[in-house]
């Protein structure tokens, strides 16, 4: 799957996805869109839906909590651990959807920052699933629509200004 700017990379019978994405700003900012609870409200999410952060404790071992809800009401919860974050380089966490019946399909991410020339970032985020099945679930439920919007608006809210 590629869009134009982002790549999503799922190879069969393996139990992860890669995403690679490139921005024109440093890994700072791009850092700090991913950690400051008022710039994620403004990009996470596939457009027309709306998010709430009630639970974000930005640290290493802190919890995470995401609702996002679309122009009807519904709502969708996101939750996990973030184990890791190193400044600019590196967030390691888990995800689950809150919607499954059955608890435990909790995947763990790898958001990787890397410089590049020009002032610009390299994403690449590497997420492994518990089975191939939810791999594949995953795969099969929309997710490139929902990463592709939400870094399409990173995009433009990382064009608005050169100091989040």
């Amino acid at each position: 799957m590629e869009n134009q700017k982002t790549s999503i990379i799922a190879e069969q019978g393996k139990q992860e996805i890669f995403i690679v994405r490139e921005f024109n700003a440093t890994p700072e900012l791009v850092f700090r869109a991913h950690t400051q609870p008022e710039l994620l409200v403004q990009w996470m999410g596939v457009e027309n839906h709306s998010m709430k952060i009630p639970i974000f404790e930005n640290k290493s071992l802190g919890a995470w909590r995401f609702i996002h809800s679309d122009e009807n009401g519904n709502s969708f919860g996101f939750c996990g651990v973030i184990h890791e974050l190193e400044f600019a380089k590196r967030i390691i966490r888990t995800f689950e959807f809150e919607g499954l019946p059955e608890k435990g399909h909790v995947s763990l991410e790898f958001l990787d920052f890397e410089a590049l020339p020009d002032d610009r970032t390299q994403l690449t985020t590497q997420i492994i699933f518990k089975s191939i099945e939810d791999r594949n679930g995953m795969v099969a439920s929309g997710m490139e629509h929902g990463v592709v919007d939400s870094y399409n608006k990173l995009d433009t809210l990382l064009s608005k200004t050169n100091s989040l």
